[in-house]
């Protein structure tokens, strides 16, 4: 019997790392002294504030007898384990065993660079345990301190894939009509070193009743920050998004969105709430049609393109360069480039 030729998806193995960059855990003012604990890179962590209010974070289970020091007591800038009470100071070395002489010279615990920014917590993840690179800081956002603009109004979910999926969107100009209903006037993609950009023009049936101008960053491998403008029920709203995913393992994550909105000046306080709640539901109800389409789909590798779609190939080989060790981060990735899609 003559078989039929087709395509099917082939398997392809996970990455053998996270990605190298800073990961958003949200508000910064929802960690304090309590110790809590954080499932990440397919391990756990702990986070705490020391009496220098500082957040810290270090590799969770306790390098002695393995207890969860989030189960711990903070201690001045340390964190004492419940099991035998060792005590952990921030920079990861043990500093008191109640009962030693001596403490033990490998008696250090890994220490998380941690970052905070924009009412937000940061932490840095590098496979090669590298510090923080000071160019990829994320940057300041001056509305975040301004009373013209509402608080980060932030919610957080899981997603049962690879963390690349969510990744592609910003490449991917074919589904903002279907998924979105949105119509596209202009669209491009732009990739500076350890940013990548996308910038769109057009309409949309959810956030605005004319025309939307969109601007979405990635600072990264994992925090992004989209500025939109648009009009909506006769006032001129500029909001800004926050798209930030966490891995849990190679197969989940943790999404954070959030979004803040500029008040209208000629709105009175109460007003603004109004417009504010409604505008941050008006946001949500469109990520979230993102967010069905990432529960029940699967990982391809090497997808069958057609020359209506975005410049996914080249997103990709910029996302790459996360998950290769810094030396071996391809050189042409310094240089400024522009993909424009024909819409």
């Amino acid at each position: 019997m003559k078989m039929h030729a087709f395509t099917t998806i082939p398997k392809a193995s996970l990455p053998d790392r996270f990605a190298r960059g800073w990961h958003c855990l949200g508000l910064a003012d929802d960690y304090g002294r309590q110790p809590q604990s954080l499932s990440y890179f397919g391990g756990q962590l702990v986070v705490f504030r020391g009496e220098d209010h500082k957040a810290h974070i270090l590799d969770a289970y306790c390098i002695h007898m393995g207890a969860d020091l989030a189960r711990g007591t903070v201690e001045g800038d340390g964190i004492r384990c419940p099991f035998h009470g060792w005590r952990w100071g921030v920079d990861g070395v043990c500093d008191d065993i109640p009962y030693a002489k001596k403490i033990p010279a490998k008696a250090k615990m890994r220490v998380w660079p941690t970052r905070e920014e924009n009412g937000l917590l940061f932490v840095w993840h590098d496979a090669e345990y590298n510090g923080p690179i000071a160019e990829q800081a994320p940057p300041r956002m001056e509305a975040c301190f301004s009373e013209q603009w509402s608080p980060w109004s932030i919610e957080i979910m899981t997603i049962n894939t690879n963390c690349r999926e969510l990744v592609d969107n910003m490449a991917d100009v074919a589904h903002f009509v279907p998924v979105h209903a949105n119509s596209i006037d202009s669209f491009k993609n732009i990739s500076d070193r350890h940013i990548f950009m996308q910038a769109q023009t057009g309409g949309s049936e959810t956030l605005s009743d004319d025309h939307l101008i969109s601007t979405a960053t990635y600072y990264g491998p994992a925090y992004m920050i989209t500025a939109m403008k648009g009009d909506v029920d006769g006032n001129s709203v500029e909001s800004r998004l926050l798209v930030s995913h966490v891995p849990v393992t190679q197969e989940s994550f943790d999404l954070r969105f959030g979004v803040m909105v500029k008040k209208v000046p000629e709105l009175s306080e109460a007003e603004n709430r109004k417009m504010v709640d409604g505008y941050v539901e008006l946001t949500r109800a469109a990520f979230f049609q993102d967010v069905d389409i990432w529960h029940n789909k699967v990982k391809v590798d090497s997808p069958v393109l057609c020359d209506g779609d975005g410049p996914i190939h080249k997103l990709r080989y910029w996302y790459d360069q996360f998950y290769v060790d810094i030396d071996s981060v391809p050189a042409s990735l310094s240089q400024k480039k522009e993909y424009a899609v024909n819409v």
